[in-house]
């Protein structure tokens, strides 16, 4: 036979298993409504697990793990689609569509802010990206920005989730599992470090360099030139800054930005000093209450899974199922648990989608434990 006369055997095959998918989830169906009038749950556990066995059993052994992943994917789908037909209204779904109706039509341009580190800081350019007026409070760390957030001593606060190079910042991941927040919106600043120092400071008279450990990664060739000097990690490349200038000293330099080389009175001796010119980090504005501003298409969630094989990709499955695009995924380990972790999924997918709210009204069943951290739009 060639390759034309295998192809064709394939398409009469797949002719027929499309007719049977299609009588598969026919019947699918007639269960969904057999299941809602004896007001019995979509998800059958046990069955479910009977006939992996079942079907695994059935085939010869090189085609068993195969078999077990195609009907694990056609449960989800039969599962997604019975609870499409049955609808999936839960506190969480009114939570959102509250949200939505409840929340003004436009981004407020005035707003009590809290960021991390002091004047320039790139959370500052963030901020003011995202409003026009804002009334700024500056503080020492993260968890202190969090914590203004719950305690409703800010309306909102603007800390950094991810840089295009340096990755994660872990910091801020971890303390997403420890406090009660929303998103409302994000936005991406490109990142410009400078090597500012005190006005007549010489290239070879520095000696220690300061800044964020996020902008050292992201500046590590560059770094390479300074054999002699000491690189030195602080909570902020802005505090950086201010740092090197009240000090007022000739062998110390700050990794920072242009614009707290203007507030600190700083020199800018090398500009655009990244490894990488595509640098771009992203921020997360928060707030307590849930907010989802007209034209959200960016979802978050947390969720914490079942410590067995497959419970991810069954989550994974899902979102496949109701067509949802996945834009990020990050596991951070959970503290006094061995070896389980707290899964964060970055969503895109409108909030007015009718598959949007079928997730959400599924994930409680699908996860031990799970945030809904709120629906948005990115500034870019």
């Amino acid at each position: 036979m060639n390759i034309d006369e295998y192809r064709n055997r394939i398409d009469r095959i797949d002719k027929q298993l499309v007719t049977l998918f299609c009588e598969r989830m026919d019947t699918a169906s007639d269960i969904a409504a057999w299941k809602k009038e004896q007001k019995r749950p979509v998800f059958d556990p046990e069955r479910e697990r009977q006939k992996l066995l079942e079907v695994a059993s059935s085939v010869p052994e090189e085609l068993r793990e195969y078999t077990a992943s195609l009907y694990s994917l056609l449960f989800e789908l039969s599962r997604s689609y019975q609870n499409r037909l049955l609808g999936t209204a839960s506190e969480l779904t009114a939570q959102i569509q509250g949200a939505i109706d409840e929340t003004p039509a436009l981004f407020p341009s005035d707003a009590s802010v809290a960021c991390q580190g002091v004047a320039g800081a790139y959370s500052q350019i963030a901020c003011d990206r995202l409003f026009k007026r804002p009334a700024i409070l500056y503080l020492s760390s993260f968890d202190a920005v969090f914590s203004a957030i719950e305690s409703g001593l800010c309306r909102y606060g603007v800390v950094p989730l991810e840089n295009s190079t340096a990755g994660s910042v872990n910091a801020v991941y971890d303390l997403m599992m420890n406090h009660n927040f929303r998103i409302v919106r994000s936005v991406r600043i490109k990142v410009d470090h400078c090597l500012l120092v005190n006005p007549g400071t010489r290239r070879e008279e520095i000696r220690e360099i300061y800044s964020h450990q996020q902008a050292i990664s992201q500046c590590e060739k560059y770094l390479q030139s300074f054999p002699n000097a000491r690189v030195i990690p602080c909570e902020n490349t802005a505090v950086a800054a201010k740092m090197v200038a009240q000090a007022g000293r000739r062998d110390a330099a700050a990794l920072s930005s242009h614009a707290c080389g203007k507030i600190y009175g700083l020199s800018c001796l090398e500009s655009s000093v990244q490894d990488m010119d595509n640098n771009f980090t992203r921020f997360i504005c928060i707030s307590k209450k849930l907010e989802i501003y007209p034209g959200a298409d960016r979802t978050s969630l947390m969720a914490v899974l079942p410590h067995e094989p497959g419970s991810l990709y069954k989550l994974l499955s899902r979102f496949y199922a109701l067509g949802l695009n996945l834009n990020k995924l990050e596991s951070r380990p959970l503290p006094n648990r061995n070896f389980e972790f707290m899964f964060y999924f970055d969503l895109e997918t409108s909030v007015y989608s009718p598959q949007f709210l079928q997730l959400m009204g599924e994930m409680p069943t699908l996860c031990e434990e799970f945030s809904y951290l709120g629906s948005y739009s990115e500034v870019i």
